[in-house]
């Protein structure tokens, strides 16, 4: 039995296909998915559907799954007069903050769905994991989407807000913890400030930063198997 983690698919389907191959998933491995499965790319509910039918996958909860829940349920509703009206400000600027944030392809495969799955769809986003953690061959591990905003080492996981989890960029220059290692996606290694690898696995002060940019030009997907240490890439 492996343990791998990957992160921020962003729609790629293909890249996630070819990640699973290169990793050869066994019935018997276990997959986290650190969030960010949609928008952006151009299949994303198609990822989505694939991560429904694998029982050994365990899906953690990204900002781009939070704001698709929020508007999924109000995009399944016919549009009458009386829907209209419930369209309130803070509905309608959930709307467009995640239209600006690449919602197009997510929303357009999700309308081609039924009814019925569409209700899957909803209800597996809903039950998603906001954050996970492991100890594997003695080390310990947070897994989580984005870091841990306002980070205190007094604080518990449980007394983390869900924008500190899924939407505040971690500190990689800040040692968290002696014992810990924690695994985030969230923020493309390009975009980390003195990463000397960019676009592969950051591994700095006990942060592990998965997130390989898979939507950007030069971008690629990642796994890490926790038991090896070793790294694959798409």
């Amino acid at each position: 039995m492996a343990t791998y983690v990957i992160s921020d698919i962003h729609g790629q389907y293909e890249k996630f296909i070819a990640i699973l191959n290169k990793i050869n998933l066994q019935d018997t491995d276990m997959l986290y998915v650190l969030g960010d499965n949609l928008d952006r790319g151009p299949q994303p509910i198609k990822v989505l559907l694939k991560l429904m039918e694998m029982p050994n996958a365990i899906c953690l909860v990204g900002n781009h799954e939070y704001m698709a829940e929020e508007c999924l349920s109000f995009l399944m509703k016919e549009v009458t007069d009386r829907s209209l009206e419930e369209l309130d400000y803070k509905t309608l600027d959930n709307l467009v903050t995640w239209q600006y944030n690449g919602a197009k392809s997510t929303i357009d495969e999700f309308r081609a769905l039924s009814a019925e799955m569409q209700t899957e769809v909803i209800e597996f986003i809903k039950d998603m994991s906001i954050f996970e953690e492991l100890t594997i061959n003695g080390q310990k591990y947070i897994l989580v989407h984005a870091g841990l905003g306002d980070f205190d080492p007094a604080r518990d996981m449980e007394d983390y807000s869900l924008h500190d989890l899924i939407w505040k960029e971690a500190d990689y220059s800040r040692q968290y913890f002696d014992d810990i290692k924690v695994i985030t996606g969230h923020t493309p290694t390009q975009f980390i400030k003195g990463n000397p690898k960019p676009g592969f696995i950051f591994r700095h002060l006990n942060h592990i930063a998965i997130d390989c940019g898979a939507y950007l030009p030069d971008g690629r997907l990642a796994a890490l198997c926790l038991e090896t240490g070793e790294e694959y890439y798409t």
